[in-house]
């Protein structure tokens, strides 16, 4: 017996996603475009408020997309913390504004949640994956 302790397990490199990843990772990516279209078209053409202004709230959505197409997980960690602003917003104007404005309010908290539970779903599984690839059989 040695007195060292041992070191940890160096992480397994896999090769490709499961499909059940790739499931997640594409939902999150085309939701977040979706998010990101949502918030340009709404503030620009739409029903822009004042001069457009607004628009400029579309471009912190567009940080994670590299992210999210390499499966980078801290990517998913913190858009699904960073989503939650959107989804805020959109139920103050949800509640607030009214006619097609409200519509497109609801919308961002749809494309808002389905970004959440996909990046949930994201690190869920990559964890769960990790967790298996690194489980030693007991002697």
């Amino acid at each position: 017996m040695s007195s060292h302790p041992t070191a940890p397990l160096p992480p397994t490199p896999r090769a490709a996603p499961s499909s059940a990843e790739t499931l997640s990772r594409n939902l999150a990516f085309y939701s977040l475009l979706a998010l990101f279209v949502l918030c340009l078209a709404w503030e620009l053409w739409l029903a822009p408020v004042g001069r457009g202004t607004l628009a400029i709230k579309a471009l912190p959505l567009l940080v994670p997309l590299a992210g999210l197409w390499r499966y980078r997980l801290y990517t998913f960690r913190w858009l699904s913390l960073m989503v939650w602003l959107y989804v805020a917003e959109g139920l103050v104007r949800a509640t607030s504004d009214r006619g097609l404005s409200a519509w497109l309010a609801g919308l961002e908290v749809l494309l808002g949640v389905l970004i959440f539970v996909a990046c949930s779903m994201q690190v869920r599984q990559r964890l769960a994956a990790a967790r298996a690839a690194n489980a030693q059989p007991e002697a």
